[in-house]
């Protein structure tokens, strides 16, 4: 069996930034262990798979696998497939609608960016977050916690959120990921992600954190449109907008890598 893999970099416009995605188009589902060694094997923050959808409102059905798990919601990786789909594929129309674990999930062309229609999950703050969070962070000085998928812990400063320097094997004990974010000097908010539990100490560019990003600072800032930064070694930009009460808008832009074909003997 014969499998064509691309993978592009999402949420940059230079190559060697944002977050590489590996992307497998598939005819039909395969396996789902044979996904996840997939997904080991090549050792990305994600690996999105999809396939042509039987659902009349999508076109694909898609999944995304981290190395050692499957997640219900991933950004850059959709951002990645639509990429893809649109201009490697020569997809005939400038929008794509995927049908996912979090619901239908839309991609339209907009000159040069992507824009993602995505799920709003607006944070709650929490008192009960176990003391490894914190710690593991280096006990930092926090406006607060608050928790959807994630914990989000807000920190005072952009330079709080550069300097941080995570234990990541304290961090294992929290068993859920962790974002941290602040307001940013140049953009309205930015933020770092961590998911040592799935495999991934530090992801460079995380869109599903912005299902709950842009909720959050929506309500702090009273902004509906805002740029985001995410402040890891490889730094993507992520232009955020709060739709409505249940969905949000992010863009942002991919550049092709390379094209490669897997070869299951």
């Amino acid at each position: 069996m014969k499998l064509s893999l691309y993978q592009a970099d999402a949420f940059t416009n230079k190559l060697f930034g944002g977050n590489p995605a590996a992307v497998i188009p598939l005819k039909k589902w395969l396996d789902d262990e044979l996904m996840q060694k997939i997904a080991m094997e090549n050792n990305l923050a994600e690996t999105a798979f999809f396939v042509p959808s039987r659902q009349k409102e999508a076109d694909f059905d898609i999944r995304w696998f981290t190395p050692t798990l499957e997640i219900n919601l991933c950004g850059h990786a959709t951002l990645a497939s639509a990429y893809v789909i649109i201009e490697r594929l020569k997809w005939k129309r400038k929008k794509v609608v995927f049908s996912s674990k979090s619901g239908l999930l839309t991609v339209t062309k907009a000159k040069k960016m992507l824009e993602m229609d995505f799920p709003s999950w607006r944070p709650e703050r929490v008192s009960d977050y176990p003391a490894e969070l914190l710690a593991s962070l280096g006990n930092p000085e926090i406006a607060g916690v608050y928790c959807n998928r994630e914990y989000i812990v807000e920190l005072m400063n952009e330079e709080a959120v550069k300097k941080c320097n995570p234990d990541y094997s304290l961090m294992r004990k929290v068993n859920k990921m962790v974002i941290i974010t602040a307001p940013g000097n140049e953009a309205d908010f930015v933020s770092r992600f961590f998911a040592p539990t799935a495999g991934i100490d530090e992801d460079p560019v995380t869109g599903s954190a912005h299902s709950q990003l842009i909720p959050f600072w929506n309500e702090k800032l009273g902004k509906k449109k805002m740029k985001a930064k995410q402040l890891s070694q490889r730094s993507g930009d992520i232009y955020c907008e709060q739709k409505n009460e249940k969905r949000v808008l992010m863009g942002g832009e991919c550049v092709f890598y390379m094209r490669g074909t897997i070869i299951l003997s």
